[in-house]
């Protein structure tokens, strides 16, 4: 292995390690900040988070992000250590990063068709993780000199002489238990969600500086004339625009959960309307991965005015990763008692378009889009302690 190249591969190896790290990172807060927004999300179709929270973030219940540490983390210390003038592995390094890059560009391919052709997003981070085992492929198997068939046999001599060296053992050692430990570090999905679940529910009230903020805030947002006419007495309404597959979302059903909760009985009025980012109900959003959105949105129009409508509701956002027209159809049937789905869907279905084309004529274009009384809520949402203090300034106020 030349100077050159050696340096070429560990570059490309640094380039994705970095771009990994990063990305696992972004993935341990999505599953631990309940109101984490990721630097990535651009839009709906330049997301992180699409990538991370969907089916294909994790392989076996380790996020790939991790597997992509692990694997540039090996290549790089095999460029760097084995590919070295003195090192007694020089001459297979390339070898031996050529056989890994090609299982590396394998899940690199598969990644990308399921972000690109399934999902329907172009995630940053992983992009340039694809072009890192890209280029390590073509430039280790380009200086590989002997036939890949030898490789075991090389690969066996090589062993024997790392484990009669003590420092290389050692370093061989570190690697794995620090694999491990990185692995083991992560929160699985459904413990990470009851943390965020929790973490909303024990929200600490706002601080009177940052109250005394909102408040001049709030004084000075414009008031949207919305179409829809308040119950009796109602003092505060609640207007949200929300995709059952949009993980903001989720991030906001949680975040508004506890604070309703606090104030049931009290003059508020909470209006879920849908907006799924699916073209079957939603013409004008572009096809993405949101495959059971429109399902979802039906199913809970179906359900509306039960006393499942709320226990439906909470199922599908907890299971948003996996929703489909079939698993929609089953939990509308477990969770709400709905056995006559097919026979209701277009009806329903035109309630959600009715929703869908509410939203466009007031200017919605992501989701969730949220207002307060008239006042548009910023980005994704608020934290809980943000809420309940507009509500109770809101029930406070005689306007």
């Amino acid at each position: 292995m030349s100077s050159r190249t050696r340096t070429l591969l560990v570059a490309f190896a640094l380039l994705g390690l970095v771009a990994s790290s990063i990305s696992s990172y972004v993935h341990y807060q999505l599953l631990t900040e309940p109101n984490y927004n990721s630097f990535c999300d651009v839009s709906t179709r330049v997301s992180c988070t699409e990538a991370y929270v969907s089916r294909y973030g994790s392989f076996m219940g380790v996020p790939v992000a991790i597997g992509g540490v692990i694997f540039f983390g090996i290549v790089a210390l095999l460029a760097g250590f084995a590919g070295q003038a003195k090192s007694p592995a020089r001459e297979n390094a390339a070898g031996y990063i050529f056989a890994l890059s090609t299982v590396g560009l394998a899940f690199a391919l598969y990644l990308g068709w399921a972000s690109y052709f399934v999902l329907k997003v172009f995630c940053i981070l992983c992009a340039i993780t694809y072009v890192s085992v890209i280029a390590l492929f073509i430039i280790s198997g380009g200086a590989t000199t002997f036939p890949m068939i030898t490789l075991p046999r090389r690969a066996s001599r090589d062993l024997r002489t790392l484990f009669a060296s003590p420092a290389a053992l050692v370093l061989l050692l570190a690697v794995f238990a620090g694999s491990a430990a990185l692995i083991a570090s992560f929160p699985n999905e459904p413990a990470a969600a009851a943390t965020q679940a929790e973490a909303v529910a024990t929200y600490q009230p706002l601080t009177p500086e940052q109250r005394g903020q909102l408040e001049a805030w709030w004084a000075v947002q414009p008031v949207v004339d919305l179409p829809f006419a308040r119950a009796a007495g109602t003092k505060v309404q609640i207007v949200k625009f929300s995709d059952y597959m949009c993980p903001s979302c989720k991030a906001a059903h949680d975040a508004f959960k506890p604070v309703l909760t606090k104030y049931q009985g009290q003059p508020i009025e909470f209006l879920l309307k849908h907006y799924p980012l699916e073209p079957e109900c939603n013409i004008n959003t572009p096809t993405m991965n949101h495959y059971g959105s429109c399902e979802a949105a039906a199913a809970y129009e179906m359900a509306k005015g039960t006393p499942n409508a709320s226990k439906l509701d909470d199922w599908l956002f907890r299971n948003q990763t996996t929703l489909s027209k079939d698993s929609v159809k089953k939990a509308a049937s477990d969770q709400a008692g709905i056995n006559d789905f097919d026979a209701r869907y277009e009806t329903a279905l035109q309630a959600v378009r009715a929703d869908v084309e509410q939203g466009q004529k007031l200017g919605v274009n992501s989701t969730p889009t949220i207002y307060i009384n008239g006042r548009r809520i910023p980005g994704g949402g608020l934290p809980p302690a943000y809420y309940d203090a507009i509500i109770e300034m809101l029930l406070k106020s005689d306007k």
